[in-house]
């Protein structure tokens, strides 16, 4: 039996959203993203990009390409808002569903053709989420995900498109072969030295040519581009890791205002470890200098989640990272290897004041500490400087990670 995989795509979603709660900016340039110098683009309208302007571009080059654009900071929580309608809508109409991202859904219809048409059916749900929620939205339909995925980007914007079975490889034939997922502007660039510019080059070279020159990346792009992939439907996103960056709105040299902001990022991924039911045994501070050169380095630790005991590791990786002298553009906390668990109390070293007080100030956070924006407003006095670290909702309830429009320090 074919299987039958539907992918879902809400059409330059933040910039849908946007529209629908303000209708003047409707087919108006649109760029959402960070406001400042160091800001990038989150998300541009379709009338921006005939200027050149695509997303993850510095907002800087955005505004000089495209000086009429209107560009709108966003709101990560209003974005989540109106993806989770949509996920609501698909999960009770389909019975297999993943939600790859906040704006891309994965369905399996598989079986389904024998009670209904697939795409009627697909049809049907597309139009009802269009109707209920406002946004746009394409799908593609084929008989795996990755056939799915290109179908969507060429059935776009705001349309449908199917691949029947045993056609895969033709449809896939003339397109460049950058329109396969995997092949960003450095493999397009290989690709394109070799002689290699369309998906059915690929296609017509042996597999093992290309495992010779690219590895195994050359054969996972061989299956690719003969569309072959057997990925299933994956319901539940378990997070590995939490993490937290900013970029600084000028470079700084400030080592208070960096000491403050990693102990602020760790304060506030600690408490989503704990609101999870999640330890860390792994920290990591990261840095970038302004001339872009990139260090990080990490600690194994004994399971965690207190703040007492993550925050001065996470200050000590700092201060052995920080030894250039240089000013900086960029600093980030992770946390990683977790496991499900709550926080062990240490006979000798925890009081029962202390742990009265986590309790005390996770509850409060919880119910008072994030206003509309999801701006943390509740903190240790430590951090009293630092603002706009937000919690950005729950990391472990099974959805992929939110990516918010850029927000500056």
């Amino acid at each position: 039996m074919d299987r039958a995989i539907l992918h879902f795509d809400l059409d330059t979603f933040f910039v849908s959203v946007e529209r629908k709660q303000d209708s003047r900016l409707e087919k108006k340039p649109i760029l959402v993203g960070g406001t400042g110098d160091r800001g990038v683009v989150a998300a541009c309208s379709y009338e921006t990009r005939q200027f050149g302007v695509h997303s993850g571009m510095p907002m800087k080059m955005a505004r000089m390409l495209c000086p009429e654009a209107t560009v709108i900071r966003g709101n990560g929580e209003t974005y989540s808002k109106h993806s989770k309608e949509v996920s609501e809508i698909i999960s009770q109409n389909v019975p297999v569903f993943e939600k790859a991202s906040i704006d891309e859904f994965y369905a399996d219809l598989s079986g389904m053709d024998k009670y209904f048409n697939c795409f009627g059916m697909a049809s049907e749900l597309r139009q009802r989420i269009i109707r209920e929620t406002g946004l746009p939205i394409s799908f593609g339909l084929s008989t795996n995900k990755l056939v799915s995925k290109v179908a969507t980007g060429e059935a776009k914007p705001n349309n449908q498109l199917q691949v029947e079975a045993g056609t895969e490889k033709v449809f896939l034939a003339p397109m460049e072969v950058q329109k396969i997922p995997m092949v960003g502007e450095k493999m397009n660039q290989t690709l394109n030295n070799l002689g290699i510019r369309y998906v059915k080059t690929i296609q017509e070279m042996p597999m093992e040519i290309m495992g010779q020159v690219l590895g195994k990346n050359g054969v996972a792009l061989w299956n690719r581009a003969n569309g072959l992939d057997n990925s299933p439907i994956i319901p539940f996103h378990e997070r590995k890791s939490i993490s937290s960056e900013r970029t600084f709105g000028k470079d700084t040299g400030d080592v208070r205002k960096m000491r403050e902001m990693v102990r602020a990022m760790a304060e506030t991924l600690a408490f989503q470890l704990r609101t999870g039911e999640k330890l860390t045994s792994c920290v990591s501070v990261k840095i970038r200098y302004s001339d872009f050169n990139t260090f990080s380095k990490q600690l194994k630790i004994a399971y965690t989640s207190a703040d007492h005991v993550l925050i001065p590791h996470i200050e000590r990786l700092f201060d052995q990272l920080y030894n250039r002298r240089m000013m900086v553009r960029l600093v980030g906390v992770s946390f990683s290897d977790l496991v499900t668990g709550n926080y062990q109390i240490n006979l000798f070293d925890d009081t029962e004041e202390r742990l009265n007080l986590y309790q005390a100030m996770d509850y409060i956070k919880t119910k008072y500490a994030y206003n509309k924006d999801g701006d943390q407003i509740l903190t240790w006095a430590s951090t009293m400087g630092i603002s706009d670290i937000g919690a950005m909702g729950n990391p472990f309830n099974g959805e992929p990670p939110i990516i918010p429009a850029h927000r500056n320090a």
